[in-house]
C-alpha cells in the first residue's frame, strides 16, 4: 500500500474512533439515567441502599487532607519564632502606666490576658534589639519559644514566650506572660576538616584576587570563577582592599606547588582583612576551587562549614 493511501485511511480512522468513543459516551450516560430512575422508582430501600454504597472513594479522598495539613505546619517551626519576637518587643518597651502606647496597645492585642509591665522612673531603658533564638514544639498546638533581649549597655535577658498556633501554621496567639529563663548553653563546636596549611602561591594568589573582584570591583568576578557558574559581586561594593590572612584546606592536594591535573577539586577556607572607611574587618570564606589550565578557578561559593570533611 503507498504511503499516501496509508496517511488516507489514518486520516479517515481517526474521526471514525472520536465518534464510536462519542456514542459509546452517550450510551453510558443513558444507562446511568436509567439506572437512577429505576431506584428511585423501587423505593425509598431501594434508594437508601444505592446511597450507602457510593461514598466509599469519597471517604478515602477526604482522609487524606489533614494530613497534608499537619505536616505543613511541622515544617514551619520558624512561624511562632516571629510572632513571640514581635510580641515581646512591644512588651518590653509599654508600661501599664501608659497602656494607650502604640506598644502597649500592640501587646495588648497579641495577648489580651497578659498584664503589661510597671516601669519605674529612672529603671532600664528598653531593649535595643529583640531576637528568636529557639522555638520547642510542646504538642500539637502548643510552642515555647526563647526570645532574647539585649540592652544598649550589652547585657542580654532571655524570656520564654507561651504560643498557641492553629493547624495550617498561619494564626497565632500568646496564651501567657513571658518567663525569664537561662540563655542557651553554648555547643560543642566540630573539629575542622580545613587542617591542610595553604602557603603563598597560584591558590593563595587566586583567591585573592577573586575576593578582591568580588568585595572592592577591582576586576571582573568572571575571569576568576569556573565555566558554568554564576556568581555575582556585591554590590556597591563595601570595601576599598582585601588582603589574604590565611588559607586552610581539606585536600592534601590544596599545598601542592605546581597545580595539578585538570578537574581537580579542593575545598578551601579563606581568612581576609577587609578594610574600609570605617576601619579593618576580619572576614572568612568557604570555597570549592578546580584546577584547569593550569590555574585554579572558583566552582563553588560555599555557605557554612563542611562537617567530617565530607564531599559536597
Amino acid at each position: 500500500m503507498s504511503t499516501g493511501l496509508q496517511a488516507s485511511h489514518s486520516e479517515a480512522a481517526a474521526p471514525m474512533a472520536a465518534g464510536a468513543r462519542l456514542e459509546a459516551m452517550r450510551r453510558r450516560v443513558r444507562l446511568s439515567r436509567v439506572a437512577v430512575w429505576t431506584v428511585i422508582a423501587a423505593g425509598p430501600i431501594a434508594l437508601c441502599v444505592a446511597v450507602a454504597s457510593t461514598p466509599t472513594t469519597v471517604q478515602a479522598a477526604a482522609a487524606d487532607k489533614p494530613t497534608a495539613v499537619r505536616t505543613a505546619t511541622a515544617s514551619n517551626p520558624s512561624g511562632p519564632g516571629g510572632y513571640a519576637q514581635l510580641f515581646l518587643g512591644a512588651w518590653l518597651r509599654s508600661s501599664a502606666g501608659d497602656a494607650t502606647s502604640a506598644q502597649a496597645r500592640l501587646a495588648q492585642s497579641m495577648a489580651p490576658d497578659v498584664d503589661l509591665p510597671e516601669t519605674a522612673a529612672g529603671a532600664q531603658s528598653a531593649p535595643r534589639s529583640v531576637t528568636a533564638v529557639r522555638s520547642a514544639q510542646r504538642d500539637a498546638a502548643a510552642w515555647s519559644v526563647t526570645v532574647a533581649a539585649q540592652y544598649a549597655d550589652g547585657s542580654v535577658r532571655y524570656f520564654a514566650v507561651p504560643v498557641a498556633a492553629d493547624r495550617s501554621g498561619t494564626s497565632f496567639a500568646v496564651t501567657g506572660a513571658p518567663g525569664v529563663v537561662a540563655g542557651p548553653a553554648r555547643a560543642q563546636v566540630p573539629a575542622s576538616p580545613y587542617r591542610v596549611s595553604v602557603p603563598d602561591g597560584d591558590l593563595s594568589s587566586a583567591l585573592g584576587e577573586f575576593l578582591a573582584a568580588y568585595l572592592t570591583g577591582a576586576g571582573e568576578v568572571d575571569r576568576y570563577i569556573a565555566p558554568g557558574v554564576n556568581l555575582t559581586a556585591v554590590s556597591p561594593a563595601p570595601y576599598t582592599a582585601v588582603s589574604v590572612e590565611q588559607v586552610l584546606a581539606v585536600e592534601e592536594t590544596a599545598g601542592a606547588e605546581k597545580v595539578p591535573a585538570d578537574g581537580t577539586k579542593v575545598r578551601v577556607l579563606v581568612r581576609v582583612e577587609a578594610q574600609d572607611a570605617g576601619g579593618r574587618w576580619p572576614l572568612a570564606y568557604e570555597l570549592t576551587l578546580k584546577a584547569r589550565s593550569s590555574r585554579w578557578e572558583v566552582a563553588a561559593f560555599e555557605s557554612g562549614t563542611v562537617q567530617g570533611g565530607g564531599a559536597r
